[in-house]
Protein backbone atom coordinates (compact mmCIF):
# COMPACT_ATOMS: atom_id res chain seq x y z
CA UNK A 1 0.00 0.00 0.00
CA UNK A 2 1.72 3.66 -0.79
CA UNK A 3 1.54 6.42 1.28
CA UNK A 4 -0.76 8.59 -1.06
CA UNK A 5 -3.59 6.34 -0.23
CA UNK A 6 -6.20 7.63 1.94
CA UNK A 7 -7.58 6.11 4.39
CA UNK A 8 -11.81 6.10 5.21
CA UNK A 9 -10.48 8.48 8.65
CA UNK A 10 -9.00 10.49 6.93
CA UNK A 11 -11.23 10.95 4.54
CA UNK A 12 -13.84 11.84 7.13
CA UNK A 13 -11.45 13.71 8.88
CA UNK A 14 -11.09 16.10 5.87
CA UNK A 15 -14.71 16.86 5.46
CA UNK A 16 -15.17 17.45 9.32
CA UNK A 17 -13.03 19.73 9.56
CA UNK A 18 -13.51 21.49 6.64
CA UNK A 19 -17.38 21.90 7.49
CA UNK A 20 -16.47 22.85 10.89
CA UNK A 21 -13.92 25.74 9.82
CA UNK A 22 -16.66 27.30 7.75
CA UNK A 23 -19.80 26.52 8.82
CA UNK A 24 -19.30 25.99 12.93
CA UNK A 25 -21.26 23.38 14.80
CA UNK A 26 -20.90 19.96 12.85
CA UNK A 27 -22.46 17.11 14.72
CA UNK A 28 -21.33 14.07 12.98
CA UNK A 29 -19.51 13.00 9.60
CA UNK A 30 -20.47 9.34 9.23
CA UNK A 31 -20.61 6.38 6.63
CA UNK A 32 -22.90 3.39 6.72
CA UNK A 33 -23.75 0.40 4.00
CA UNK A 34 -27.92 0.97 3.41
CA UNK A 35 -29.41 -2.59 2.33
CA UNK A 36 -31.11 -1.39 -0.95
CA UNK A 37 -29.47 1.77 -2.48
CA UNK A 38 -25.77 0.95 -1.12
CA UNK A 39 -23.46 3.59 1.05
CA UNK A 40 -24.20 6.94 2.54
CA UNK A 41 -22.33 8.89 3.65
CA UNK A 42 -23.73 11.63 5.44
CA UNK A 43 -23.03 14.99 7.63
CA UNK A 44 -25.03 16.70 9.90
CA UNK A 45 -24.85 19.62 11.72
CA UNK A 46 -26.64 21.52 14.80
CA UNK A 47 -28.71 24.41 13.05
CA UNK A 48 -29.07 22.94 9.47
CA UNK A 49 -30.57 19.85 7.73
CA UNK A 50 -28.16 17.49 7.32
CA UNK A 51 -26.24 16.51 3.52
CA UNK A 52 -26.43 12.67 2.34
CA UNK A 53 -24.25 11.28 -0.67
CA UNK A 54 -24.58 7.88 -1.73
CA UNK A 55 -21.95 6.30 -3.88
CA UNK A 56 -21.16 2.50 -5.38
CA UNK A 57 -18.60 1.97 -2.13
CA UNK A 58 -17.26 4.03 1.19
CA UNK A 59 -14.88 5.62 -1.17
CA UNK A 60 -17.29 7.44 -3.93
CA UNK A 61 -19.76 8.33 -1.00
CA UNK A 62 -16.78 10.29 0.85
CA UNK A 63 -15.96 11.50 -2.53
CA UNK A 64 -19.10 12.87 -3.27
CA UNK A 65 -20.10 14.35 0.54
CA UNK A 66 -17.08 16.35 0.14
CA UNK A 67 -17.80 17.52 -3.52
CA UNK A 68 -21.27 18.59 -2.04
CA UNK A 69 -19.85 20.57 1.21
CA UNK A 70 -17.02 22.06 -1.01
CA UNK A 71 -19.83 23.31 -3.71
CA UNK A 72 -21.67 24.86 -0.58
CA UNK A 73 -18.22 26.75 0.75
CA UNK A 74 -17.76 28.04 -2.65
CA UNK A 75 -21.41 29.35 -3.41
CA UNK A 76 -21.34 31.04 -0.10
CA UNK A 77 -17.76 32.80 -0.52
CA UNK A 78 -19.18 34.45 -4.38
CA UNK A 79 -21.61 36.37 -2.62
Amino acid sequence: MSDNIKTLDQRIDRIYKMAKDHFGEVRFVGIKRHTKIGWVAKIQFDEFESLVAEGEDAIDALKKLRKRVKKIIDRYNMV
